[in-house]
């Protein structure tokens, strides 16, 4: 066949690649977008916790869809409020009457110290999300033009929600922008080329928009209800990282088969067989790991598993289908004005081949003081605190944090979010006394109540989300729960209850951070046992992967203890988030362990030829380069989803950040090289190299650590 056959083959499977991209896009595209389920609670617990319970039996009360807005006045000085000023606040009653289901509000209720004062003003929620957020929109509206000197804050269950979908409101769009602009800059860096960082920003983009519109059929299709904002912003950039470092891996390989093979098909074909076992082997375990979260008590956990999953498939998809089809049809010249040719010298690697043979002469010592250096940071983490209040969650606080805290300073802090105990009519008057004679509980009252489920509304001393309310939480469910024949009727799921039944905003985050506690403990083993089972089946050995899974647990405590030494000293965050933990955990080892499996498994080609310690000095200086740019980019894209508003995501960010910093430029360019060095050819057991000749393998130039080189090494 000649040369000018084999081209324009290349060039029509290429276009066919493409033109097949296109047309699975459209498709894509094109799918059906199912109906959004509803969500299983407002928290994403399932039936089993008693908040999720509480929410099912206020369905049986008449007014299960409507949820008080709080009004909160008070002076710009906090001083008492004057006749005046509660005049005007009466005045409003009927304007804000007209808002409130019913048509009237209760009067004014001034605190003790005469300094606020609260209106609470019951708002539908029957019209969903979007009713509630134009409902406080026009709440807000109405109080405009009181008096001079006064306040006015909208706080509650409303506010929050109106508030929440505010902050993300566009929140989409900047990530997006924000991600594109960093991995643009990185790219550019990267290459030193005016062209070549264009051709896979444009495939990753792509990818990242088909991954968006392909979750919304998806995660909806299995029953899942999908949050927009977190679930998406978090897909959204796990889908820029990983992609993007997949293109990098390949396009590093590629150039260097480049300086081997004058036809750059051939050239694509090589780099395609050397790195779609690293790229599938990575892109498998991220999507192991993610869907590990299946297993979790939390709805968002489980629409998180779908939509990364679905994400990470696609990104090694386009690594593996459309980019290599992309680069071949621009040819050489893409990588002006470094243009690879045949023969040429190798300009990458020298940095991290000297890095390396520095490892090498002194692998103890340098992995024993790798090794301290993370447990130093590990210990940041000593005293980490742990549950954020519902106030606590943002990083700008909106106006129903605000008015909270308002309020909180002359009314109890329990006050915005009463807790609800479901029981029977029947024993509503018992029940109320026992809630009342809880330690920590201000108020208990009667509040709606049904033919067969009646509600009494308790109100905490202690503010929501914090130990003393999780205390009053524990103490109130074992109080009203003892109150005899105070069952509410039995709900499908659910057998008969034993009592009467706590929930509400207050004890639904009790209950999450009890909920979280509980998927930390069931499947952080089953993660690691999956990680450890792909490189076994990888590397062939028991060896290499139980080490590369304890430095990557490592590096996460590392990174743990050295974000928290960032949360509480320089950015005064509270308290760590209760599903960070576990989300942390799940990308950092799924996305940390990458790195070492593009390292080892380069160490394991090259050592069939060389020996375990020229073969892994050979693939830290060809990798070095490319991973660390990986690293670097996926850290930087992670740390992204700090212009998120919320403290959660923005902790998320920076632990995965750091951690694959360190993974980059710790673990993988010191520890797993030095621990190799130690070992040689017993980093593989029980494993065997099965060692070729030189002659069964071309010689790599750019290696320097085969054929006749390898000596010199």
């Amino acid at each position: 066949m000649s040369v000018f056959t084999r081209v324009a083959r290349g060039r029509l499977a290429a276009w066919l690649t493409v033109a097949a991209a296109i047309v699975l896009s459209a498709a894509v595209f094109g799918l059906p977008k199912p109906e959004n389920p509803a969500p299983v609670s407002s928290t994403g617990l399932s039936v089993q916790w008693q908040s999720t319970q509480v929410e099912r039996l206020q369905d049986e009360l008449p007014s299960h869809d409507v949820q008080p807005a709080i009004v909160v006045v008070a002076r710009a000085d906090a001083a008492p409020l004057t006749d005046a000023d509660r005049a005007a606040l009466t005045g409003r009653a009927g304007e804000l009457g007209r808002l409130a289901v019913g048509g009237k509000v209760s009067p004014p209720q001034v605190s003790p110290d005469g300094t606020v004062a609260l209106v609470a003003v019951p708002l539908s929620t029957a019209g969903g999300q979007e009713a509630v957020v134009d409902a406080v929109d026009d709440l807000r509206a109405t109080l405009d033009g009181l008096p001079d000197g006064l306040t006015a804050q909208v706080t509650g269950g409303p506010a929050f929600t109106a508030d929440l979908s505010e902050v993300f409101a566009g929140a989409d769009v900047t990530l997006l922008a924000v991600t594109a602009g960093v991995v643009a800059l990185l790219l550019l860096v990267t290459y030193r080329s005016p062209f070549l960082w264009i051709v896979p920003l444009v495939v990753v983009a792509a990818t990242e928009q088909l991954t968006l519109r392909a979750v919304d059929s998806i995660v909806p299709a299995f029953g899942i209800h999908l949050q927009e904002g977190q679930v998406t912003g978090i897909a959204s950039v796990l889908v820029f990282g990983a992609a993007t470092d997949y293109a990098l891996l390949l396009i590093a390989r590629y150039r260097e088969e480049l300086r081997r093979e004058q036809d750059r098909f051939a050239a694509m074909r090589a780099a395609l067989r050397r790195t779609a076992e690293p790229i599938l082997a990575s892109g498998g375990t991220v999507v192991l790991g993610v869907l590990t979260l299946l297993l979790s008590e939390q709805e968002t956990n489980r629409a998180l598993a779908v939509a990364c999953a679905t994400g990470v498939v696609f990104a090694m998809m386009s690594a593996l289908l459309v980019l290599p089809a992309a680069l071949v049809l621009f040819g050489r010249g893409l990588f002006w004005p470094f243009v690879p040719r045949v023969g040429g010298p190798a300009r990458e690697g020298r940095l991290w081949g000297r890095l390396g043979a520095a490892v090498v002469r002194r692998p103890a010592p340098v992995a024993a003081l790798a090794t301290l250096l993370l447990v130093a940071l590990a210990l940041g983490g000593l005293g980490i605190r742990t549950g954020l209040s519902e106030t606590e969650q943002f990083r700008v606080k909106p106006e129903a944090v605000t008015g909270a805290e308002t309020l909180a300073r002359a009314f109890p802090a329990g006050t915005t979010q009463p807790v609800a105990v479901l029981t029977t009519p029947a024993a509503a008057r018992a029940v109320t006394e026992a809630a009342a004679a809880v330690p920590g509980v201000t108020s208990a009252r009667p509040a709606d109540a049904g033919a067969t489920v009646a509600q009494i509304d308790v109100v905490f001393e202690a503010e929501p989300g914090t130990a003393a309310s999780d205390r009053a939480v524990e103490a109130l469910r074992d109080a009203v729960a003892a109150v005899p024949g105070s069952a509410p009727p039995a709900i499908d799921g659910v057998g008969e209850f034993d009592g009467a039944v706590v929930g509400g905003s207050v004890a639904a985050t009790y209950d999450s951070d009890r909920a979280d506690a509980k998927d930390l403990k069931l499947i952080l083993p089953i993660i690691l046992l999956l990680v450890g089972a792909v490189l076994v089946l990888l590397l062939r050995g028991l060896v290499a992967p139980v080490l590369l899974v304890a430095t990557v647990i490592a590096s996460f405590f590392a990174s743990l203890g050295a974000a928290w030494l960032l949360f509480d000293h320089v950015l005064g965050f509270p308290a760590l988030d209760s599903g960070v933990l576990l989300l942390a955990f799940v990308f950092l080892v799924a996305l940390g362990v990458d790195y070492n499996i593009f390292l080892v498994t380069r160490a394991r080609e090259d050592a069939r030829r060389t020996g375990t310690r020229a073969g892994m000095l050979s693939a830290l200086r060809v990798t070095g380069g490319v991973i660390t740019s990986a690293g670097v980019l996926l850290a930087a894209v992670f740390a992204v989803l700090g212009v998120l508003p919320l403290i959660t995501l923005t902790q998320i960010g920076i632990i995965v950040c750091i951690g694959v910093l360190l993974d980059t430029l710790l673990v993988r360019t010191v520890l797993v090289p030095a621990l190799a060095f130690l070992l040689g050819d017993r980093f593989w057991w029980p494993g065997r190299l099965g060692r070729v000749s030189f002659d069964e393998t071309p010689a790599d130039a750019d290696r320097g650590a085969t054929g006749p080189t390898a000596a010199r090494s």
